[in-house]
């Protein structure tokens, strides 16, 4: 390979109006390097995030010196290549200026032959303050745009919002779930790359129509020759190889070349079959010696977002290789609000936990960044697949000649870099844009219209339309032709007029349900609000007393201290966890007590929620909550928290996303039982239900024999509410269900109480966790002398267990293994949890 490069990781760096210099850690931000360099407190402790906001409104220099390796040196063609500078930069190389910058999600090039030295080069980049930048456009635009969630009063703006005219993650300005750290610096890798002759700058494989017997797809590749000249290009893969003679010109140009693999192994998504993933790589060689080759992995598949008129309005479900798939999963955000801080082991976490907890699907939202390729390879790898928002989230945004020419160039680079990734099942415009405007809705929307005058509206719709309707569009179809692009999320379908914007229930395209939560609806309006696709709702939990201390002291432990509202970035959330709490659970003993309870409070709804989305099989075809991850510590909609701990609603997604779900609904005293599959084949077995009281004894049994059609949802059984119980009191008795396949398998086991969880008439059990001997102290077996509701299993290491936060059933013993989080080459390993704690509701309870 002619191909040489050196990647520039020796930095140092001061603020502008400074002379001393310190250390810097590339890629890194300014505010992780004062953190390293002893300037400032832990940002996420405390209220430490009011005290740095000061940061944002500084310039900052980075600066390294470097000798140019003669592997590079030698080269005809040399350009320093900056894969991600956050935000405003201007970079110099030897005191000369080479090239100015302005947006986070760009990859900038720059040919630096003529100004490159043997020795001694010296590298700069002025960081220029994104709040100064922003405030200056605000200024030349004339009036503000809708930014909700820009925290402009923690920032010390008042009500000056500059987010949306800076291309930046806009959740570093703020967020309803994080904090305002408006960064700067060189967030991915700066290198010198050296090249002559030939080289190839992209290949991309076009998959054109793919098949069980055949996948037909066309090498597309990006080669940039030094001068006009003949080469040969070879391509192959398992099951193909492929050689011509290409003709190129001095430039740029792209060359395609099609195949065929006969008999492919198809890249399926999780429960479907395996994700089978292919290396495919490109050579060119001139006098039969390579000059430069380049490797892409990728999968074959199929996949479309299927939106067909129907009987209920139009559909909108994921195909993949021909199958229709129930999509499962959940938002995610980025993992931390300093992004380089994010390891391969953090990423694999979260997604080696989706894929446990029977996800299919993960979100990334448009609010966040474009994510680094290992978040895409992982998803790759474990068959998630991606729905990816371009990076426009609950604002308005300018629409000038520049703003789109910066939009169109970052939506290229990075369909450039991710088009690759099988698990890419949707490109979508933005995050709730559509909806919270509402242009055909007077009465719609989140009242930023009115706001503004006719003539300002207008404008601001021409800029949103010219982003989301053409620019974005335009470069999804260009770049990957035939892949699916969606303008905005939630919204009914572009047409034009009121019917575009989402509600509550709609019949048609994707829904966000906040009713839940935002407008204090009761978890039951779960059973009523069900779309096509339910893409966001979500409710909130605290995380475990563990990672609450890592950002709280012991006088902090009350819901309305300072820190704790601090760490509650919604202004009404510890309140409304409290209410909802009253709801359907007692009251706990004491605040830690009361964190235990948010968690159960959160995974009652999410599993409300989830299982009556899935009921609705067919006519609902997804369901995404919010949110997987948090980006630092703080109580939110997350399943785990920032330190990747599990909370009570991953364990419940985990079984409410099983591939064979029994779900239990009960309507005006009739209970119904459901039987959801995504199995590829039918369900034979038999349904067994008891009623028993708390003590164990049954009161009633019954068999039932079920068949459920592949891949579907039907109600198998039902019961009246009033003959089952037969003057048993209801709050003291307990219906368990299990679904058995005729092979003797047991495929899922639910509970279902006639009341709720506050009223049942609870007292403490004695449970007995006794250690299976040869598990290595991992697997336990669970018994108690009466209904232990809510169990939860607490470890010294941090890991997960086979089940959580379950309800234990005398007479019904309990087996559960734990697995510690490893960074090794698997994520979770078998081990003892070391001390293990084991306590039920009635430990956090108020008698």
């Amino acid at each position: 390979m002619v191909d040489r490069k050196l990647v520039l990781n020796n930095w140092r760096f001061r603020a502008a109006d400074e002379t001393s210099w310190q250390p810097a850690q590339v890629p890194g931000c300014v505010h992780t390097d004062l953190l390293r360099n002893g300037k400032i407190e832990d940002p996420f402790y405390g209220t430490n995030e009011k005290d740095l906001q000061w940061i944002d409104r500084k310039d900052w220099v980075y600066e390294t010196e470097f000798d140019v390796p003669e592997n590079v040196l030698s080269q005809s063609m040399r350009e320093l290549v900056f894969e991600g500078l956050d935000t405003y930069a201007e970079v110099y190389l030897n005191d000369q200026h080479l090239l100015s910058t302005d947006n986070m999600f760009r990859t900038y090039r720059a040919e630096v032959h003529h100004l490159l030295r043997a020795s001694g080069n010296k590298l700069s980049i002025t960081f220029r303050s994104p709040i100064q930048e922003g405030l200056a456009k605000l200024e030349a635009y004339g009036y503000g745009l809708p930014a909700t969630n820009d925290d402009s009063v923690t920032g010390g703006l008042g009500d000056t919002k500059v987010s949306v005219f800076s291309r930046k993650a806009p959740y570093h300005f703020g967020w309803d779930w994080g904090p305002r750290f408006v960064t700067s610096g060189i967030w991915r890798d700066a290198a010198l790359c050296g090249w002559s002759g030939y080289r190839i700058r992209d290949l991309f494989i076009r998959q054109e129509e793919v098949s069980e017997a055949s996948a037909r797809f066309t090498a597309v590749l990006e080669i940039e020759a030094e001068a006009a000249g003949t080469v040969r290009l070879n391509v192959f893969a398992e099951g193909f190889e492929q050689a011509k003679e290409v003709k190129l010109a001095a430039g740029v140009q792209t060359v395609e070349m099609a195949g065929e693999i006969r008999d492919p192994k198809l890249w399926w998504c999780r429960g479907y079959g395996e994700p089978s993933l292919y290396d495919f790589k490109a050579a060119l060689t001139v006098n039969g010696q390579t000059i430069d080759e380049r490797a892409v992995r990728t999968g074959l598949r199929s996949i479309r977002l299927v939106r067909n008129p129907d009987t209920h309005g139009t559909s909108f479900y994921f195909e993949v290789n021909g199958v229709p798939v129930f999509a499962k999963g959940a938002n995610h955000i980025p993992n931390d609000s300093f992004v380089t801080e994010v390891t391969y082991e953090r990423y694999r976490h979260e997604v080696a936990s989706a894929a446990e907890s029977n996800y299919n699907m993960l979100r990334v939202w448009g609010g966040g960044i474009y994510e680094h390729d290992m978040f895409y390879e992982l998803c790759d790898e474990y068959g998630i697949l991606v729905w990816q928002d371009f990076m426009f989230a609950c604002s308005m945004y300018p629409g000038d000649e520049a703003f789109l020419a910066n939009v169109k160039r970052e939506a290229e680079d990075n369909m450039r870099r991710l088009r690759k990734h099988p698990c890419i099942a949707l490109w979508c415009g933005n995050n709730e844009i559509d909806g919270a405007w509402s242009h055909y809705n007077e009465e719609g929307g989140w009242g930023w219209k009115k706001l503004y005058t006719a003539e300002q509206r207008e404008r601001i719709w021409a800029d949103y339309e010219a982003v989301f309707h053409d620019v974005l569009p335009e470069v999804v179809e260009r770049m990957a032709p035939g892949a699916d692009y969606w303008p905005s999320s939630p919204m009914q379908a572009l047409t034009g007029d009121i019917d575009q914007h989402a509600t509550k229930s709609s019949a048609h395209g994707d829904i966000h349900f906040w009713a839940v939560w935002h407008e204090s609806e009761p978890f039951e309006n779960y059973n009523h609000n069900i779309g096509r696709f339910m893409s966001e709702y979500g409710f909130q939990s605290f995380p475990e007393y563990k990672s609450v201390r890592a950002y709280a002291r012991d006088e902090d432990m009350e819901l309305e201290s300072e820190v704790m509202l601090h760490h509650q970035k919604h202004k009404s959330g510890n309140q409304l966890i409290r209410e909802y709490s009253g709801m359907y659970l007692k009251e706990p003993k004491d605040f830690v007590s009361f964190l235990y309870m948010s968690q159960v409070l959160q995974a009652e709804a999410m599993k409300m929620a989830i299982e009556s989305h899935r009921r609705r099989k067919g006519f609902c075809m997804g369901t995404l909550y919010w949110q997987i991850n948090d980006c630092w510590p703080v109580a939110s909609w997350s399943s785990m928290d920032y330190l990747g701990r599990w909370k009570a609603v991953q364990y419940f997604a985990r079984k409410s996303f099983k591939e064979v779900l029994l779900s239990i609904a009960e309507t005006e005293g009739e209970v119904a039982f459901h039987v959801v599959s995504d199995l590829l084949r039918p369900v034979q077995g038999t349904l067994i239900v008891r009623l028993l009281d708390f003590e164990g004894r049954v009161l009633k049994e019954q068999a039932v024999p079920v068949t459920v059609e592949s891949n579907a949802a039907a109600v198998v059984f039902s019961l009246q509410s009033a003959e089952w119980l037969e003057g048993h009191p209801s709050d003291g008795v307990v219906l368990a269900a299990e679904l058995a396949e005729d092979a003797g398998d047991s495929l899922d086991t639910t509970e279902h109480y006639f009341v709720p969880s506050k009223l049942l008439a609870l007292e403490a059990p004695a449970i007995t966790a006794t250690e299976v001997e040869g598990s290595g102290g991992a697997t336990f077996v669970l018994t108690t002398d009466r209904l232990a509701k809510q169990v939860y299993l607490e470890a010294d290491v941090d890991g997960i267990f086979s089940d959580n936060f379950f309800d234990l059933v005398p007479g019904i013993p309990k087996t559960v293994t734990f697995r510690r989080r490893d960074d090794g080459a698997i994520p979770f390993v078998q081990g003892t949890p070391g001390r293990l704690t084991v306590r039920s509701m009635a430990d956090f309870a108020k008698s």
